[in-house]
């Protein structure tokens, strides 16, 4: 019989320190742009064309402003001791009825990541999940992403979650 109980201990300690799924504060930026790091990086390997490393996609100020914004909610799963498991950051976006397009309320998935240490206990799942139930009770019509190609950790996830292509984008390199 295989002995797990360092294992067990591990999860079992990340379990206890597991708490509500909740909006963003400002003594959440360090973690924050710590995690934008970890998400910067695994672009930066798929397309270093495109994605400098190790770099975050906001500054400290811009999370600062980004919390506040009431209508583009971040979302932050707390792991403990001030520590982040993991993040959702979302954008509000509206079509406005036109002559071609039918008029809708869209939550645009701007990033979510999860810390690579907390990796494997569900907490994308749970940020999604938290993420779509949000969206329905302020009447959105859907929730939108973008994966990039050679992602495909990120890609199986969402087809798990049960997203499907809405369009694809495509590139020539010059």
């Amino acid at each position: 019989m295989e002995d797990h109980s360092g294992e067990n201990a591990e999860r079992g300690a990340y379990e206890a320190a597991e708490t509500k799924i909740r909006r963003a504060e400002d003594q959440d930026i360090p973690e924050l742009m710590r995690i934008l790091v970890e998400v910067n990086m695994v672009h930066h390997k798929i397309r270093p064309d495109l994605f400098k490393g190790p770099a975050t996609k906001y500054s400290e100020e811009e999370l600062k402003n980004l919390i506040r914004r009431e209508k583009d909610p971040i979302f932050v799963y707390p792991a403990g001791d001030g520590k982040l498991a993991g993040y959702i950051f979302c954008q509000a976006t509206e079509v406005e009825e036109s002559n071609l397009r039918t008029g809708i309320r869209t939550l645009y998935i701007d990033d979510l990541c999860v810390d690579e240490t907390c990796r494997g206990h569900h907490v994308a799942e749970k940020l999604y999940r938290h993420t779509l139930d949000y969206a329905k009770k302020q009447g959105f019509y859907n929730v939108t992403l973008h994966v990039w190609a050679g992602n495909e950790g990120a890609g199986k996830f969402y087809d798990k979650m049960g997203m499907k292509p809405q369009y694809t984008c495509l590139e020539t390199i010059l």
